[in-house]
C-alpha cells in the first residue's frame, strides 16, 4: 500500500446489506448510535487488559485506559477516541468490510431466515459500528493496533459505495471515530445532547468517559461491586444519581446470582410515595442493563405492575444487548429474570419486616396500596405478599398493627376460619352488632378498612390453609354460648320468625333465630353470594347507573326484650307490629351500612313515637 495513494475497496454485498439495513430499519431510536460506538470502546480496552497480562510489546503501555468524546458544532462532527487495541489493516478490512467480521453473515441469514427481529439480533453478532451511519453521511476511523510496530491508518466510507484506508500519523495506541453528521443529526455535535445520552446508556461503563476534557460518569456501577466495599454513603448517592430520586431509600437489595441467570442486582424501596402525593402512575423505576450499557430505563413486563415503586438497576450478561422492546415482552429470559427478582425482593421485605416491625409499619402505611394491588394481581406470588400485609384487629390496640401470621398464632384450637369485616374505621367496626358474638367467643376479628380491602381479601380468599370469612356474611357456624336473659319459646320465635318474613316480603330471604346477637335486638347478614357495603359503593363508584336491590338474611334475638314484645304485639296490635318489624329492619340495614333512601325510615319513626308519646 503507498503511503499518498488511498487503497480503495468495495463493501462485500453482504456488508451493503447490512448498512441499508441498519441505516433505514433496524434502530427505533437513532440515539442508541453512541451506546453501541462507547461499547466497542470499552471492548477494545477489555481486549487490551487481557493481552497486558500476557504481552509485553504493547505500544504506549502507560496510556490510560479511558474514553474521550469531542463535539465540533461547528464541523458537525463528533469524535470518539479510545486507548485499546486497535486495529491492523487487515483488522480494518476484516472488521469494517467483509463478512468475516463478528458473525454478519450469520446475522444477515438469521434475519432472513425469520424467526427473530432485526432490532433484538444485532447485539448477539456485534455489529453496532454500522449504526454510525444512520447519522453520519461520512465516517473516519484512525486507528494504531497495540503492537509497538504497527502502522498508523485511517479507514474512511460514506457508507455507501465502500471504502479506502490510507496511511496517517501523529496517532497514539486504540481508534478514534470522526463522524461527519448528517444535517438532521447535527443535534449530535452539541455538549448538552450527547452528555444526555452518556448519561442515559453509557454511565455506568468500566471506564472513565471525558466529553470535551471533562469526565462525565462519576458515578459506579455499585451493582457490580461487593457489598462490603460499598459505604452507606456510596448507597444513597447512588440511588439519587441512578434513580434520579431526592429521598432516601427506605431499603434496599444488593445480591448477585449465576443461576438460572447471570444477575448483578441494586434495587431500593423509596421512602416517599409519589402516587400517594397525587403525581399520577409511576412507571417501572428499575432499569435493565446488559453488562453495565442500558437496555431499557423503564422496561415493561420486566417487573409485576405493583412493584413499579421499586427502583433501581438489573443488569444481566444473558440478555441480548439490542432486544427490542417488543421482544421482551414476549421473551421468555426476561419473565424468568423478573421472576427472581421479584421473589427476591418479597424476601427482602419479609426479613425487613421481621427484624424491625416498627420501621416496616411506617413504610407500609405510605406504600401500602402497591402490596393489596399485588396480592388481587399477581398471582404467582400472592400467598407470599399476604404475608407483607397489616392490619388492625379485635385484639390489637388501637393505632396497633399485625399480619396474617399473627392472627393465625392466637387462633383458638378448632377454629378453621379467619375471620374480618369491612369498615369505614376502627370505631364504626367496633361498634358493630356484626363483633357481637365474637368477642363473647373471644375469637379475633380483623379490621380491613381501606376502600379496596374487601376485593383484596375475595382475591386471597384463604391464608395459610384458613379461609378468610367476612363475620357479615350470613352461614357461619358458632359455637353454643351460655346466655343471660329469658329467651321466647322455640314455638313463638319460629311464630314470630314466619311473620316478620311475611310482613317484610321480599326485603329479606330469610328470618331465623342466631348466636350472633347479645346486645342488638336484630342483625342483617348479607347472603354469601349478596354484595357488601363497601362493594356496592365501589360499583356505584365506578358505574353511575349502577342498581342492586339489597336482600338480607335477618337474625333476631330472643333474648332481647324489644323482640320479645314485638312476639305478643303482633297478635294484639299487628299494625304497631308492622311498624315496628320495618323499623327494625331499617335499623339493621343502617347499621349495615344497606340503607340507601331513609326517607320512608324517618317518617316511619316519626309515626312510633306519636304512639309512644300517646299523641
Amino acid at each position: 500500500m503507498s503511503a499518498t495513494t488511498p487503497e480503495k475497496h468495495v463493501f462485500q454485498a453482504e456488508i451493503q446489506q447490512l448498512l441499508d439495513l441498519v441505516v433505514h430499519s433496524l434502530y427505533t431510536d437513532k440515539e442508541i448510535f453512541l451506546r453501541e460506538l462507547i461499547s466497542n470502546a470499552s471492548d477494545a480496552m477489555e481486549k487490551l487488559r487481557h493481552i497486558e497480562a500476557t504481552e509485553k510489546n504493547i505500544h504506549q503501555p502507560t496510556l490510560p485506559l479511558e474514553i474521550h468524546i469531542t463535539t465540533d458544532e461547528e464541523a458537525k462532527t463528533l469524535t470518539i477516541t479510545d486507548h485499546g487495541i486497535g486495529m491492523s489493516h487487515d483488522e480494518l478490512v476484516k472488521n469494517l468490510g467483509t463478512i468475516a467480521h463478528s458473525g454478519t453473515k450469520s446475522f444477515l441469514k438469521s434475519v432472513k431466515e425469520g424467526g427473530a427481529t432485526p432490532a433484538n439480533m444485532i447485539g448477539q453478532f456485534g455489529v453496532g459500528f454500522y449504526s454510525a451511519f444512520m447519522v453520519s453521511d461520512k465516517v473516519s476511523v484512525y486507528s494504531r493496533a497495540w503492537h509497538a510496530d504497527s502502522p498508523e491508518l485511517v479507514w474512511t466510507s460514506d457508507g455507501i459505495s465502500g471504502y479506502e484506508i490510507e496511511e496517517t500519523s501523529g496517532l497514539e495506541r486504540g481508534s478514534k471515530l470522526v463522524l461527519h453528521l448528517k444535517e438532521d443529526g447535527a443535534e449530535y455535535a452539541t455538549e448538552t445532547r450527547v452528555k444526555h445520552l452518556v448519561e442515559t446508556y453509557s454511565n455506568f461503563v468500566g471506564f472513565p468517559i471525558f466529553l470535551n476534557g471533562t469526565r462525565i460518569n462519576e458515578v459506579e456501577a455499585l451493582w457490580l461491586k461487593n457489598k462490603s466495599e460499598i459505604t452507606e454513603e456510596q448507597y444513597k448517592a447512588f440511588y439519587q444519581f441512578a434513580c434520579k430520586s431526592w429521598d432516601d431509600p427506605s431499603y434496599r437489595l444488593h445480591f448477585s446470582a449465576d443461576a438460572p441467570l447471570a444477575i448483578n442486582s441494586l434495587v431500593f424501596a423509596p421512602s416517599e410515595n409519589p402516587e400517594r402525593m397525587g403525581f399520577g402512575k409511576a412507571e417501572c423505576g428499575v432499569a435493565l442493563y446488559s453488562r453495565k450499557v442500558l437496555i431499557d430505563a423503564s422496561p415493561k413486563g420486566l417487573l409485576p405492575d405493583w412493584m413499579r415503586f421499586m427502583k433501581g438497576v438489573v443488569d444481566s450478561a444473558d440478555i441480548p444487548l439490542n432486544i427490542s422492546r417488543e421482544t421482551m415482552q414476549d421473551s421468555a429470559l426476561i419473565r424468568k429474570l423478573g421472576s427472581v427478582i421479584s421473589k427476591r425482593v418479597i424476601r427482602m421485605f419479609e426479613k425487613e419486616a421481621e427484624a424491625d416491625p416498627e420501621k416496616y409499619r411506617g413504610f407500609y402505611r405510605k406504600f401500602d396500596r402497591f402490596f393489596k394491588e399485588g396480592v388481587a394481581t399477581d398471582h404467582a406470588n400472592r400467598e407470599a405478599l399476604a404475608k407483607l400485609l397489616r392490619f388492625e384487629s379485635s385484639l390489637t390496640d388501637a393505632g396497633a398493627v399485625c399480619g396474617f401470621a399473627d392472627y393465625v398464632s392466637r387462633m383458638k384450637d378448632g377454629q378453621e376460619s379467619i375471620y374480618y369485616l369491612v369498615g369505614s374505621n376502627r370505631d364504626q367496626i367496633e361498634s358493630s352488632p356484626y363483633l357481637e358474638a365474637f368477642k363473647a367467643r373471644g375469637l379475633e376479628v380483623i379490621f380491613f378498612t381501606d376502600a379496596v380491602d374487601e376485593y383484596v381479601v375475595d382475591s386471597l380468599g384463604a391464608f395459610d390453609g384458613k379461609k378468610l370469612v367476612s363475620v357479615r356474611h350470613g352461614g357461619v357456624e358458632l359455637e353454643e354460648q351460655a346466655t343471660e336473659g329469658e329467651a321466647l319459646s322455640p314455638e313463638l320465635t319460629a311464630s314470630l320468625c314466619e311473620f316478620l318474613k311475611v310482613e317484610l316480603g321480599e326485603r329479606v330471604v330469610s328470618v331465623s333465630s342466631g348466636k350472633r346477637l347479645v346486645e342488638n335486638p336484630v342483625i342483617a347478614l348479607v347472603p354469601a353470594d349478596g354484595m357488601s357495603p363497601q362493594m356496592r359503593q365501589m360499583m356505584k363508584a365506578i358505574d353511575e347507573n349502577f342498581k342492586d336491590q339489597v336482600k338480607v338474611e335477618l337474625e333476631i334475638n330472643p333474648r332481647h326484650p324489644l323482640v320479645r314484645k314485638l312476639a305478643e304485639t303482633k297478635d294484639g296490635n299487628p299494625e304497631l307490629a308492622r311498624l315496628v318489624s320495618r323499623q327494625l329492619l331499617d335499623n339493621a340495614l343502617m347499621a349495615a351500612g344497606l340503607l340507601d333512601d331513609a326517607r320512608d325510615t324517618v317518617s316511619r319513626m316519626n309515626t312510633l313515637m306519636e304512639k309512644a308519646m300517646g299523641a
